[in-house]
């Protein structure tokens, strides 16, 4: 009966495991379907110019 119980369990774990591969593969496959910037043009066509720190001073008077 020990014996019974513990194959029960492996086989059920073994289930689980299966289960949650296919449903990470599943979601995978999802996510890749999107467009692939292979013509590797960026979002980004220019930059910013110098950025300085602000100065902030107290009124004198």
């Amino acid at each position: 009966m020990v014996d019974a119980m513990s194959t029960d369990d492996t086989t059920a774990s073994e289930e689980m495991k299966r289960k949650f591969k296919e449903a990470l593969d599943k979601k995978n496959a999802q996510r890749r379907t999107g467009e692939a910037h292979l013509d590797g043009d960026s979002a980004v066509h220019g930059t910013h110019g110098a950025v300085t720190k602000r100065e902030f001073r107290r009124k004198s008077g």
